[in-house]
């Protein structure tokens, strides 16, 4: 006989039946977690129902305050209250552009940047931490009991680096990270179940401190990314700094102290907030040295002030659909995800340039978190209504090694689904050559010095052969979180090496903007660059070959024949160090052809030792 187990509608169920799964968008400007229940996903309220907390951290002279305590002290502790610290992660102190901004004491270190507080020395990681564990104990309290798996979001540009930082944060906070989720992708799953929506839409995601722009394909339960692009120090935070400059320069005012540079950029916010709803809006503060800033800000000078940065979110849109081959037309549907998309200005750039209104049913604070619970109550196990729905999201940047020449080899291609494996094989350039080094870049660029590295390793172990007979296959391997593995091996012997890409710090700030951008800009000059160094690869070869060649059998030339290569030898040489490819191809073609009867005397003196010695009717 089946027996049913009866509970209460608002009672947890029983243990084995649902498993507690929870989404969280960690934020620049404020984070927050959300899960599903009875089939759908809900935020989760602190005790006073605030469903954000400001992501904010203050190491105070008792304690640690994060959200709402450490906002109502920013101002007056600026240099132990840690703002945007999502800004900071996976980052160096030579990648922080607008280090200047923070009024932090900042200590370089071979990894992150550290921040000095009373508390002693602290890492980006360990900061966040603060804020995902009070988001933990948020959702545990809330669902009655340990959490069995989190997916945490990030920006759909995040590098490996701050990946990696970001998921080292969560598990110092305690949580079971099940998967990272671009940002962009979390919205449009909440977006699309919700609306049962099919179709081509773009994701415009503007948040505190980084712009993403990815577009979707949704058919019949399928998320597919076709492209994303963005910024990765572009946000919010920008927009509240022009105001603040405005500001400085409007009321005269001396450089600000650290204290009243956080007051005013908190009343730059609050100006900023107050502008969506309004045509004008007060900036008042009284500074420490007793200055009275009283400034009225409208919405049209507002929208002169920031035009740049909201023309900096363009380029990505145009890149985004050209690696998709759609136009704005092709477009359904716009989402805007992030508070800043509140913003009047960047709400007519959007609907200018797409010809259409955004979407706008869905709360842009919250429907990333909202999309992280539906894929972790995925992932945990748990059924619900709209279950059967499957995920395809992508990397941002091409991967590849470095080869001869300095050249970069794309094994993997931006915009690649993943997870994804791919291989190549490689070999070797010298005879004898028993190691080979590998170094692993990042960037769309032809060359590994206008690329990002990632890094080194080196297989060791491969037998002695001439060049080129060895046969190197190198795999790269990312998977669901955009994180990186490579291996090689040598295939006759299995001599195999591997390395979990973990770099120490990310890309700086304009870093995966600019790879992109130079990649169009300069894109005839990397081939031409390209078209050179793989002939100056080829030309190193010949010339080796020859002059090996000529070591062993010059005997089989006359003088003149010498003469001859030894002249188309120099010729090689010589165009080698120019800049001109054609004209070196040329020359390397002008050798081959200068050897080719010699090589054909070398063939007959082999074919003759081979065969000295032996009979005919041995050899049938």
């Amino acid at each position: 006989m089946a027996l049913f187990q009866i509970s209460e509608p608002d009672d947890a169920p029983a243990p084995h039946g649902h498993r507690r799964a929870i989404g969280i968008d960690l934020g620049t400007t404020n984070s927050l977690v959300a899960t599903v229940r009875n089939g759908y996903a809900v935020v989760l309220p602190d005790e006073q129902g605030r469903p954000l907390v400001p992501s904010i951290v203050r190491y105070a002279q008792h304690g640690t305050e994060v959200g709402y305590k450490a906002m109502a002290h920013q101002a007056q502790d600026p240099q132990n209250t840690v703002v945007s610290v999502k800004r900071l992660m996976g980052r160096g102190l030579a990648d922080l552009a607008d280090a200047r901004r923070f009024p932090y004491g900042f200590q370089d270190s071979p990894g992150m940047v550290r921040i000095e507080t009373r508390a002693g020395i602290k890492t980006p990681v360990e900061i966040s931490a603060e804020i995902l564990r009070m988001l933990r104990e948020r959702a545990e309290s809330s669902l009655g009991g340990m959490i069995d798996g989190a997916v945490v979001t990030v920006p759909a540009y995040f590098d490996d680096a701050q990946r990696q930082a970001t998921k080292d944060a969560a598990k110092l906070a305690g949580l079971p990270v099940l998967r990272l989720l671009n940002e962009p992708t979390a919205a449009a799953i909440a977006y699309g179940l919700d609306n049962a929506s099919e179709g081509t839409y773009a994701v415009y995601d503007l948040g505190g401190g980084t712009f993403d722009i990815s577009i979707l394909k949704l058919s019949r339960g399928v998320f597919e990314v076709l492209s994303t692009n963005g910024d990765s120090a572009l946000g919010g935070d920008d927009f509240d700094h022009r105001i603040f400059c405005w500001a400085l320069e409007q009321a005269q005012v001396a450089p600000p102290s650290p204290a009243d540079a956080r007051l005013l950029l908190v009343r730059a916010r609050e100006t900023k907030e107050k502008l969506t709803g309004h045509d004008a809006a007060r900036l008042t503060a009284t500074l420490s040295d007793g200055t009275h800033v009283d400034l009225e800000l409208t919405n049209e000078a507002f929208t002169s002030i920031t035009q740049t940065l909201v023309t900096k979110t363009l380029q990505p849109l145009r890149r985004a659909l050209r690696d998709a081959a759609l136009k704005p037309a092709d477009i359904k549907g716009v989402v805007l995800v992030g508070g800043a998309t509140r913003m009047p200005q960047i709400r007519r750039t959007v609907t200018e340039f797409f010809g259409q209104p955004p979407l706008t049913n869905l709360n842009p604070d919250e429907v990333v978190a909202l999309g992280a619970a539906i894929q972790a109550n995925k992932l945990v196990g748990n059924r619900e209504r709209d279950d059967e729905w499957l995920l395809l999201d992508v990397i941002p940047l091409s991967l590849g090694i470095e080869t001869m020449g300095g050249l970069t080899e794309k094994i993997i291609p931006r915009n690649s689904t993943i997870p994804v494996a791919r291989a190549q094989e490689f070999t070797t350039f010298k005879d004898g050559q028993t190691a080979m080094a590998i170094h692993v870049v990042q960037g769309e660029r032809e060359k590994v010095s206008d690329s990002r590295s990632l890094a080194r390793f080196e297989l060791r172990g491969i037998p002695p052969m001439t060049a080129g007979a060895a046969r190197i296959r190198v795999s790269f391997e990312v998977d669901a979180d955009g994180l990186l593995s490579v291996s090689a091996q040598e295939q006759t012997t299995g001599v195999h090496a591997t390395i979990a890409v973990k770099p120490s710090y990310g890309l700086a700030d304009d870093d995966i903007a600019r790879m992109l951008q130079d990649s169009f800009a300069h894109a005839s000059d990397d081939m031409r660059a390209r078209a050179l160094a793989e002939a100056q690869v080829e030309a190193d070869r010949i010339v080796a070959a020859t002059v090996s060649a000529l070591r062993a059998d010059a005997d089989l030339l006359s003088p003149d024949e010498r003469k001859q290569i030894e002249g188309a030898i120099a010729a090689v040489n010589v165009r080698r160090n120019g800049d001109d490819h054609q004209a070196l191809r040329a020359s390397v073609e002008a050798l081959n052809n200068a050897t080719a009867e010699f090589a054909a005397r070398r063939m007959d003196r082999s074919m003759r030792a081979a065969l000295a010695g032996k009979r005919v009717d041995a050899l049938t």
